[in-house]
């Protein structure tokens, strides 16, 4: 089976980080959110996507 070099480099990265945080899912996302406050990059906020501008509709699925 092929495995994507830049998929395994994700997942040796999201389990480096959670083991920083001994698996403490609201500390790792503590740390995510601190990360995202202090990048230095611009943030933008799009606009939602309402059904009608995605073209045809999501089937729905029965209950």
């Amino acid at each position: 089976m092929w495995t994507d070099p830049i998929v395994e480099e994700l997942h040796r990265w999201r389990e480096a980080h959670a083991t920083r945080f001994q698996q403490d899912l609201h500390a790792i996302v503590e740390d995510l959110r601190q990360l995202e406050q202090d990048w230095p990059a611009p943030k933008i906020d799009p606009p939602p996507i309402r059904r009608e501008q995605q073209g045809e509709a999501l089937p729905r699925t029965a209950a």
